[in-house]
């Protein structure tokens, strides 16, 4: 069995994920979904990611990623080959206990935290694809969020998971 592995916090879930999900699992025979900063205690300002630590930009709760990951994954037929795992990038001696050192990790790198992230995995030990991502193109989860008090999101997410995030809105 061949393992592929994707980091990200997910925050929420959006198609360019699914892309680089659904290239990993070409290539591979299952995939790990590994959702960084997986709880409050694992975020740290990095060098090279102003934002990734702060509040605003990691609203949701692992489980609650959990829980769009699931309906994303599901809606695009990927669930049955995807597990989806907490995955702190502040405790690299416990990567192996989340994503087994086999997996290769894809990357698609867009600024410099993807290419910091990528080394690190590959510091870790872990075969590490990057694939060039357009800063241009890029979808970003802070548009997304920015679209929650317009209720523009609902374009810029999977379908399947319009209605996971509206309830978890709904809730706040």
């Amino acid at each position: 069995m061949s393992l592929a592995a994707v980091t990200g916090r997910f925050q929420p879930v959006h198609g360019q994920h699914l892309e680089l999900f659904a290239h990993a699992l070409r290539h591979h025979d299952e995939l790990v979904v590994a959702v960084t900063n997986p709880d409050t205690g694992a975020r740290r300002e990095e060098a090279t990611s102003a934002h990734r630590h702060t509040d605003a930009a990691n609203p949701f709760t692992y489980f609650e990623r959990l829980r769009l990951l699931t309906a994303a994954l599901t809606g695009a037929g990927m669930a049955d080959r995807a597990v989806v795992v907490p995955f702190d990038l502040t405790r690299p001696h416990l990567w192996p206990e989340y994503v087994p050192r086999h997996a290769r990790h894809y990357v698609r790198a867009y600024s410099p935290w993807e290419k910091d992230k990528a080394a690190r995995l590959e510091a870790g030990g872990y075969a590490v694809t990057v694939l060039d991502g357009d800063p241009a193109a890029k979808l970003d989860a802070a548009a997304i969020r920015a679209g929650f008090d317009d209720g523009s999101w609902v374009t810029m997410v999977p379908t399947t998971t319009v209605p996971v995030l509206r309830a978890l809105l709904a809730e706040r």
